[in-house]
């Protein structure tokens, strides 16, 4: 709430390098289908597009590299990927743009003059209804990337649209082990270099997790990420992430505790203020779920309707983030894409 505060007014922008200056490199292990739709979906003036794949696979208007399986380096699957692609790849342009296998480029017609640009997400419905709510709840929360311009350190990335400037991404690197590696890259440049960062209004339609079981393994994957990477922060940003991060967890504690205790008359010590931070909580938990509905804009305003199943739509959004501080996955885990059917 803090940060969605501070970053009020933040308006992108304006654009100054043109698509002319965008090398798009498209990260996948072998989803062919999925890569295709996302390669018909870049506006034609991108004519250097490039598919980092771990497998061999065919795609229609890109060049397809297969990250060799001798290639070492210190990071795993998509950032091993992303640092053979860096060291190997000839790139003049002054941006390489990463996209996820499934980031759909709804609007993109240039990047703004700073050294890091965030995409904006916009996650699009797959199989399961309420993992979509729960994305469109995400939603609303992230108003707070608004505020990471500001911030000498934004809080995290996301890496399923995100442009780097050539010569950053060089400095950089992305050869660490972790398991949010575009989180870690932005960290660890901000740590090293005097860089810029800008949230761009073009937008990706990326896909929500078809199911609830994906939805808990994306969530573990970032929050267990997240709190291990933040260890390269200063502290005073490793401490905000770490209690962003353990809030998240906590977030359902009114459809987990204060209702059913509610709805059995039990009374607690300290009942009043509980009760009232609860309720506190309950209302945000409303407001970041509207807001999320209006970031979809007027089409999308029906799911409005879905309001009273905010507290669980809250639970399934949270559930991946507890799982993820209680018990981080050992591996690097890609999250299930359907592809257009």
């Amino acid at each position: 709430m803090l940060t969605g505060v501070v970053g009020a007014g933040y308006e992108s922008p304006p654009n100054e390098y043109g698509l002319d200056e965008i090398q798009v490199r498209i990260m996948t292990v072998d989803a062919a289908d999925v890569v295709q739709d996302t390669v018909d979906s870049l506006p034609e003036r991108l004519d250097d597009v490039h598919v980092i794949a771990e497998s061999p696979i065919d795609v229609r208007g890109a060049t397809v590299h297969v990250v060799p399986d001798e290639f070492a380096c210190n990071a795993v699957r998509k950032g091993r990927a992303q640092e053979w692609a860096r060291r190997s790849l000839d790139c003049g342009k002054e941006f390489v743009l990463y996209l996820d296998e499934d980031s759909l480029v709804e609007s993109l017609d240039g990047l703004p003059d700073a050294d890091i640009v965030q995409l904006r997400e916009k996650p699009r419905r797959t199989g399961s209804n309420l993992s979509y709510l729960a994305d469109m709840y995400r939603m609303g929360v992230q108003i707070e990337q608004r505020v990471f311009a500001r911030l000498s350190i934004p809080l995290f990335a996301w890496g399923g649209g995100i442009a780097v400037r050539s010569e950053v991404e060089d400095e950089t690197t992305w050869d660490r082990e972790t398991l949010v590696e575009d989180t870690a890259f932005v960290w660890a440049a901000f740590r090293e270099s005097d860089v810029t960062f800008a949230l761009s209004d073009a937008v990706c339609r990326n896909e929500a997790p078809p199911s609830l079981y994906e939805i808990l393994q994306q969530r573990r994957r970032w929050a267990a990420g997240n709190v291990q990477a933040s260890t390269m922060l200063p502290f005073r940003y490793e401490l905000l992430t770490r209690v962003r991060n353990y809030a998240w967890a906590l977030s359902p504690i009114v459809t987990l505790i204060v209702v059913p205790l509610s709805l059995l008359s039990v009374t607690i010590a300290y009942s009043g203020l509980f009760f009232a931070a609860s309720m506190g909580l309950a209302v945000c938990t409303l407001g970041w779920f509207l807001l999320g509905v209006g970031y979809y804009g007027d089409d999308h305003h029906r799911w409005a309707l879905a309001v009273p199943l905010a507290p669980v739509i809250t639970v399934i959004h949270s559930m991946g983030t507890v799982a993820g501080i209680v018990s981080p996955p050992e591996t690097f885990r890609v999250t299930t894409k359907v592809g257009s059917e």
